[in-house]
């Protein structure tokens, strides 16, 4: 029997410098142009909670364990889920995140060294099991990444080791639940790789299970 859901979840992920910004966005303009109603957001930060989380974390010279990292990630995930992402598809929006529960995974769990079935149970826990529609994810090698960015955030700057770990991981997910997942280049064109997801988009768009709000 298939079960219809209200809105349609996407999630961006990837390295930093990958060009999630830039495609998320495109994906915002042209659903939009297509009629649908859309809401984009991202993580950490787009709740007031999670913007000091964000500042905490990322921009301030406070130590952060990796173990209460986690924590603090999952707290942003939790509001966020909460505020934005649930109200948003139960009103039948397109809903784009840049970065979900995979980053949690894959920079605290394998960046840090830290349990990873661990971390995955608590920012699962976190979002109440809300599992996206589709997962973009933008691979770029570190030195293309973040080894191109002239300013690094404390994340950023944890070292070329670390971001490896990071993207491994990542793919490694991807290929566990490809069903639910596209793997893009992030350095192909972009409108080539801008094209690839509008057509995996428009898959789940034409499918009966989503029933996703247009624009009156």
């Amino acid at each position: 029997m298939t079960v219809k859901k209200d809105g349609l979840f996407i999630v961006f992920e990837g390295g930093d410098g990958a060009g999630k910004s830039t495609q998320s966005a495109r994906l915002a303009q042209w659903l939009t142009s297509q009629g649908y109603a859309v809401r984009t957001t991202f993580e950490p930060g787009d709740t007031s909670l999670g913007a000091t989380v964000r500042k905490l974390v990322l921009h301030s010279d406070v130590p952060v364990s990796p173990r209460a990292e986690t924590l603090l990630y999952a707290v942003d995930k939790a509001q966020h889920v909460e505020d934005v992402i649930k109200p948003a598809l139960g009103a039948g929006l397109v809903v784009i995140s840049d970065r979900y529960v995979d980053s949690t995974i894959a920079y605290q769990g394998a960046g840090r060294v830290l349990s990873i079935d661990q971390v995955s149970a608590i920012a699962w826990w976190a979002v109440a099991d809300l599992v996206p529609d589709l997962t973009v994810l933008m691979d770029v090698s570190v030195e293309e990444g973040v080894g191109s960015k002239r300013r690094h955030d404390r994340m950023e700057a944890s070292g070329a080791d670390f971001h490896e770990r990071v993207r491994g991981h990542l793919l490694e997910l991807a290929s566990a639940a490809p069903e639910r997942y596209l793997v893009v280049n992030g350095r192909a064109p972009k409108d080539e790789v801008t094209g690839l997801i509008r057509d995996r988009v428009d898959e789940l768009l034409r499918s009966d299970t989503h029933t996703v709000s247009h624009e009156s």
